[in-house]
């Protein structure tokens, strides 16, 4: 087919073309079938027509007469629904009355229309040709209403790009298998089942009426406002549901706990009380040497306080971006606020919150420091007293923090060594699932670790419990370890195993540390 201005249908076209009057005549749409193949047709003959070498001339006339025996059979495939049309009219149509005369004859009826053979389409029956299309099976019946059937778009204009296939390649049986159009009436948006909406799918969700085994929906945080990225950064690396960790797990520290406890679950129990100057403390700060428990406090806080918790640290607010880190401070705090009661729990905020001012101190850690100091006043936030946000933090160098910081963090409290009856029930919850023999003291073991902090006394229980195991395995090749029975590695723990051990782990915190965590409690300390 050529265009008004003269330009032959390009081989993309006639290809185009082709697939879409196949599959307009697999659809049923005869008519728009019809006019695709005349198209392509036309278009076939002007490409012939050129100059072009005489083998590739004789195969597109090879699918010129293939595509002339496609369209003849639609042709009849119109033809008989066409007859099937007239014969539906006549019988439906309303015979007039006329005076009919005896003495005249009557009038002949016309002879029915002979009932058209369909081709036929087995080897075995006679006339059988393999270049004609049998009829198209029956549709399936089917229960959904009659949907009307759209507009079909006008066959492809040639474009005036250049050729991009070779000019030796034919059309038609080229063309790459596309995905077919969907069905007029198939396209927009899916409608809902069966089985979710009852009935034959054809009623709104919003009709349906809500199931009263369906859970309540959890309260979540709208991120509309905010920049999603921010929102999934903070509930994918800072927001803790359940951390696990209960008070008992946490031997000795009375003081802290009661603190803890104070500042969080008496003003959930007696909100009335806590107005005024009597307000929640907002900012708590614990410090002390490595190992001492000061983050499974924290855990605690928000296990037995049904708090939701926010695990904050260097990292989680570091930003490549401009700007980013100070927005993930402020985010937080929202949030925090949203699922109030909360805690924000700031690990080694020595990190986050240093003196300002310094030499070596970059902008975007000034920034962040300022928009921290910002939220934790509260001017930015919600007035409303019942929603309870209070910053946890710990640290191992309080001598570090910023004044301003440390101003925020109104209570100070000093996390010390486990004394003697902390470093019992230490080693009591150590070897909970450990076997023991009768010779072991706790009492006398504890003595002995007097200056350890929690995570030496756990390192020390670890070391003992694997004695046994390395007196059993001493020697053996690997392929007499892997045969050696569970029960003989699961021998009890030993007072021996014991004093191997204490020789073995030392104690990682000195006596001068401990006097410079005393001096700064004494001057800055606020229990």
């Amino acid at each position: 087919m050529t265009s008004t201005d003269g330009k032959a249908m390009s081989l993309e076209d006639i290809c185009e073309n082709a697939k879409m009057a196949r599959e307009y005549a697999l659809l049923g749409n005869y008519d728009t079938s019809v006019i695709y193949y005349q198209s392509v047709l036309q278009g076939i003959a002007k490409h012939v027509s050129q100059d072009i070498d005489l083998q590739t001339k004789n195969r597109w006339r090879q699918v010129r007469q293939e595509l002339n025996t496609e369209l003849d059979e639609v042709k009849k495939i119109q033809g008989v629904l066409a007859s099937f049309k007239t014969i539906a009219e006549k019988t439906h149509e309303r015979p007039e009355k006329k005076i009919v005369h005896h003495s005249s004859p009557p009038e002949p009826k016309p002879p029915p229309p002979a009932p058209q053979q369909p081709a036929p389409i087995s080897k075995k029956d006679p006339g059988y040709d393999p270049d004609v299309w049998g009829p198209p099976p029956p549709k399936p019946k089917s229960n959904r209403p009659p949907v009307r059937r759209s507009e079909a778009p006008p066959p492809r204009a040639p474009s005036n790009q250049a050729n991009r296939r070779g000019p030796h390649q034919p059309a038609a049986r080229g063309v790459a298998p596309q995905k077919k159009p969907s069905a007029p009436g198939a396209g927009g948006k899916k409608a809902p089942s069966s089985a979710k909406h009852g009935g034959d799918g054809g009623g709104d969700a919003k009709d349906t009426p809500p199931s009263h085994d369906d859970k309540p929906v959890e309260n979540k945080f709208d991120p509309t406002s905010f920049d999603k990225d921010l929102v999934e950064a903070i509930e994918r690396d800072m927001l803790m549901r359940d951390p696990n960790v209960h008070w008992d797990d946490i031997a000795g520290l009375n003081e802290p706990k009661k603190l803890l406890q104070e500042a969080v679950v008496l003003p959930l129990i007696m909100p009335d009380y806590f107005t005024g100057i009597r307000r929640p403390w907002k900012g708590i700060l614990m410090v002390g040497p490595p190992g001492t428990g000061k983050t499974l406090l924290a855990k605690a806080v928000a296990t037995e306080c049904k708090t939701t918790f926010f695990n904050v640290s260097a990292s989680t607010l570091a930003s490549k971006w401009r700007g980013d880190s100070e927005k993930l401070v402020r985010l937080l705090f929202q949030m925090a606020r949203f699922y109030a009661p909360s805690t924000i729990f700031i690990d080694e905020i020595d990190s986050i919150g240093s003196k300002r001012g310094g030499d070596s101190e970059h902008e975007t850690s000034r920034r962040v420091k300022s928009e921290l100091l910002t939220q934790m006043d509260g001017v930015d936030g919600d007035s409303n007293p019942s929603k309870i946000v209070m910053v946890l933090a710990a640290t191992n160098f309080p001598w570090d923090i910023d004044d301003a910081l440390r101003r925020r963090l109104e209570k100070r409290v000093y996390i010390p060594l486990p004394l003697a009856e902390g470093r019992k029930r230490l080693l009591e919850i150590n070897l909970r699932g450990v076997r023991r023999d009768d010779d072991v003291n706790m009492e006398e073991i504890a003595k002995h670790m007097d200056g350890y902090s929690g995570a030496d006394i756990t390192s020390v229980c670890r070391d003992a419990s694997m004695m046994a195991m390395r007196r059993r395995i001493d020697g053996l090749s690997p392929e007499e370890i892997r045969q050696i029975p569970k029960e003989e590695l699961e021998l009890p723990v030993s007072a021996k195993d014991f004093e191997v051990a204490l020789k073995k782990v030392s104690k990682s915190v000195s006596a001068d540390d401990i006097k410079k965590y005393k001096d700064w409690m004494a001057e800055y300390g606020s229990v």
